[in-house]
């Protein structure tokens, strides 16, 4: 097995490099990318500069971590901000801008509302009628926040 190690030259590492790149088009998911890219970085260094196999291999595992590093700091935040502005799979995201009638008076504060098939908690700053047309303005944690909407 040293042997084998031992033999690895630039060539190799291309290779590998490009048959672990051909493998993440099956669809891994980005594993394979930045181990492929890194055999790639390991074959170019060793064109540049020629190193013994130990440090070759030492070297791929440091681009390995280094570069798949790199991409979950970037996909991390990317992640982030995409969580705060999406509204998949979020009920109560989803029911801002929705409209219903009021079953029974709802007073300033805190009270049950009637939407779709749920009873939903919710707030109003003003007193509101029975038979009144609610829209939902807002969400606050499970709390959905109403106003009388405006009779056009």
């Amino acid at each position: 097995m040293i042997t084998l190690l031992e033999q690895m030259n630039v060539w190799h590492w291309l290779a590998l490099g490009l048959v672990l790149l051909l493998l993440e088009l099956l669809g891994t998911a980005g594993y394979l990318l930045w181990l492929g890219l890194s055999a790639m970085l390991v074959g170019l260094v060793l064109f540049l500069v020629p190193i013994s196999w130990e440090m070759q291999w030492v070297s791929f595992a440091v681009f390995s971590l280094f570069t798949t590093w790199l991409w979950w700091r970037y996909q991390h935040k990317k992640d982030r901000v995409g969580d705060d502005a999406r509204s998949l799979n979020q009920r109560t995201e989803q029911l801002v801008g929705q409209t219903c009638v009021l079953n029974e008076d709802f007073s300033i504060g805190q009270g049950r509302l009637q939407l779709g098939d749920t009873t939903w908690s919710a707030k109003s700053e003003a007193n509101i009628p029975a038979g009144t047309l609610v829209e939902v303005v807002r969400v606050e944690g499970i709390v959905l926040v109403i106003e009388e909407k405006a009779r056009q």
